[in-house]
């Protein structure tokens, strides 16, 4: 059954979230404040998509503070660092929040190269844990970690399958297949080229490519070899993607085209125009049951709020349930230190317990304060982490049939 809604994105500006990372947002572990880090490509190829996000990070925060803060009324504040989607960049911004911020623990990264990058060099080794709303490289999955990297969307070990059977009920047999040279997109390529393969069809030409070329006019000619029916291809938007597009449709190389999340931005459609990819777009996101209560109260409240970000954007709900958790795990821990903060997150995330959702911080403060069990179903729905701290995931599939947009249909 699908069920459909159609999105749009928020305006916030990159140029504040940009001076949010390099100022910081506030005087970091004074006696009365908790600080959460927020490692977020606030520019970079993706910071249209990473903007809500951040929006959404600092929601949670703000409902936290107005029902009484955190440990007996302390402030939680959000420090948000740019790991600009790129893994150098990263591990400097980690280091600023690690040892600089001293926060308990991080929301992020965003990217997955970024996540891996910031997590080896810098969060692991300090014993921090590092809750992401976005980075879904399997490649996250098997990091020796100690139980510190947990994340709120699914691994792209699923949504690698996803596409490939997409690509196969479209009726695609031959397919060409490009990725960007990044942790996320070379390992949506790798599962999907497997999946496909095993469902019976055939990637015909196979291109790695580097991001932020002017140009991608001999890999395109490459990838036309043997006549594939469709291009798949993993880039982010604004890093690659939307050039290949551009230079394939305007050589008669390529017209249809098969992506995942890094790919769903209202640019793709203003720049590309609609015309020229109705029926001929079929990207992916993790997505959440939008009719589901809990992410009506989110969505509601969101509104309520003013925050300019649209509740069913990419990662958004995903992004305030993971400041959500750490929160809770904090209020679990009773203490700001790092150590124990795994383990509290594994329990306010778990069943069982009395359920709590977004925005019922009074109430869930008030249980632990009486020595109950809770479990926190958010607004992308519960987040039981598995051993290696991920969750399943629905996905939605994003398409522009009648509508001058994407129209996001998730698929059950």
């Amino acid at each position: 059954m699908l069920k459909e809604e159609c999105f749009s994105f928020g305006r916030a500006s990159v140029v504040g979230l940009a001076m949010l990372a390099a100022g910081g947002v506030g005087t970091a572990n004074a006696q009365d404040t908790v600080t959460l880090g927020s490692l977020s490509a606030v520019t970079g190829p993706i910071a249209g998509l990473v903007e809500p996000i951040v929006a959404a990070e600092q929601f949670a925060v703000d409902q936290i503070n107005e029902q009484g803060g955190i440990l007996g009324g302390a402030t939680l504040e959000l420090v948000v660092a740019d790991g600009q989607c790129d893994p150098t960049a990263a591990v400097d911004a980690a280091q600023k929040l690690v040892h600089v911020d001293r926060v308990t623990a991080i929301v992020g990264g965003i990217c997955s190269g970024e996540t891996v990058a910031a997590a080896e060099a810098v969060a692991i080794p300090a014993g921090v844990v590092m809750v992401s709303p976005a980075s879904t490289s399997p490649a996250i999955t098997d990091l020796d970690d100690n139980d510190l990297v947990f994340r709120t969307t699914p691994s792209d070990a699923y949504q690698g399958v996803v596409l490939a059977e997409i690509s196969r009920d479209l009726g695609y047999e031959r397919v060409a297949l490009t990725y960007t040279n990044d942790d996320y997109n070379a390992g949506l390529g790798e599962v999907f080229r497997e999946a496909f393969t095993e469902m019976g069809g055939e990637v015909v030409s196979e291109q790695m490519h580097e991001p932020g070329q002017a140009s991608y006019r001999s890999e395109l000619s490459s990838l036309a070899e043997g006549d594939p029916e469709a291009l798949v291809i993993f880039a982010y938007y604004d890093g690659a993607g939307i050039t290949m597009m551009r230079q394939s449709l305007e050589a008669g190389q390529f017209d249809k085209f098969v992506g995942a999340d890094g790919m769903v931005h209202a640019d793709v459609v203003s720049q590309l125009g609609a015309d020229s990819l109705r029926g001929n777009v079929h990207f992916t996101t993790s997505a959440q049951d939008v009719d589901a209560s809990q992410f009506q109260a989110f969505a509601d409240a969101m509104q309520e709020h003013g925050v300019d970000a649209d509740p069913a954007g990419p990662y958004i709900s995903r992004g305030y349930d993971a400041a959500w958790l750490l929160a809770l795990a904090i209020e679990h821990a009773g203490s700001a230190d790092r150590e124990g903060i795994s383990e509290s997150l594994r329990a306010v995330a778990s069943s069982p317990g009395e359920i709590v959702g977004p925005g019922e911080w009074e109430r869930a403060v008030q249980l632990l304060a009486e020595g109950q069990d809770i479990q926190y179903i958010g607004a992308a729905g519960a987040h039981e982490f598995d051993e290696n701290g991920d969750v399943s995931g629905l996905y939605s599939l994003n398409t522009i049939e009648d509508e001058d947009r994407f129209v996001t249909e998730i698929m059950n």
